[in-house]
């Protein structure tokens, strides 16, 4: 193809399109703003019923869960997912931006595919979650702060939570979290469905790697910024240092030890 014939190419694609191709920041950028939506709406705690100044420890009869609110609170869990994981998933991101454009591909198109991919695995997880939290719920098990309200359920959730830490499964996704070079390379699929897909596969990757800390949340309190921020930074540490694997199980023996502390308390 001659150069006049690429010229008139790229003169004919929507002034959009050259943009995101040209601009590399613009991955980064949109990242940054998703991240900062999603901490900003936790910080406000958008669409939370307010407590009116009671005990968020209290344990209250269940309210009746409306659709508007059940939708609320899938999107609560959708929000505090992309806050909490978006920060370590974004070097695979943004490696994932940068091969896609060497390959000519589809630049930042490909890469926001691929992280809506991302994104939908933990809005899948976020509908799960809202389940339990209506079970919860109407079985009197969680406080006004979202707690939960049993010290066995507690403790059984911070040593289900250490146990998952010490599993081959947890060591596996790890693994693959920690190396998304290696990922690109033995999974890589062109066009809009394959990247959507390596989006998701990668999402399934992070899920099975931190699927029972997020279940911490129901110990902690799920609006408890202290617990979100907590582990949100926990997994950031886990999934980008190089001793990702020694504080995954060093993790593990301390949840296990605090649960056990937990259910002797309250026996």
């Amino acid at each position: 193809m001659g150069d006049a014939a690429i010229q008139r190419e790229r003169a004919a694609r929507p002034a959009w399109r050259i943009v995101l191709e040209r601009d590399r920041r613009v991955a980064l950028l949109l990242l940054l703003a998703v991240v900062a939506l999603s901490w900003g709406l936790i910080l406000l705690g958008a669409g939370m019923p307010d407590m009116g100044g009671m005990d968020p420890d209290m344990v209250m009869e269940p309210a009746p869960w409306s659709p508007g609110y059940a939708v609320l609170i899938v999107f609560m869990w959708w929000g505090m997912m992309a806050a909490m994981m978006l920060p370590s998933a974004a070097p695979a991101i943004l490696l994932y931006d940068r091969v896609v454009r060497r390959a000519a591909d589809a630049g930042t198109g490909a890469t926001l595919i691929f992280a809506c991919g991302y994104l939908l695995v933990w809005g899948a997880f976020s509908l799960a979650a809202a389940a339990v939290h209506w079970g919860l719920d109407r079985s009197g098990l969680l406080t006004m702060g979202m707690a939960s309200a049993s010290s066995v359920l507690g403790a059984l959730l911070l040593i289900g939570s250490g146990i998952w830490q010490l599993t081959p499964l947890k060591r596996a996704c790890l693994t693959r979290c920690q190396s998304p070079i290696q990922f690109l390379a033995h999974r890589w699929r062109s066009g809009p469905t394959g990247f959507l897909r390596m989006g998701m596969e990668h999402g399934l990757h992070c899920l099975g790697c931190c699927w029972m800390l997020m279940a911490l949340l129901f110990y902690g309190g799920v609006m408890n910024l202290l617990w979100i921020g907590g582990i949100a930074l926990y997994v950031l540490v886990e999934k980008t240092t190089p001793a990702g694997h020694w504080v995954a199980d060093l993790a593990g023996w301390a949840l296990i030890a605090s649960g056990f502390a937990v259910l002797a308390m309250a026996v």
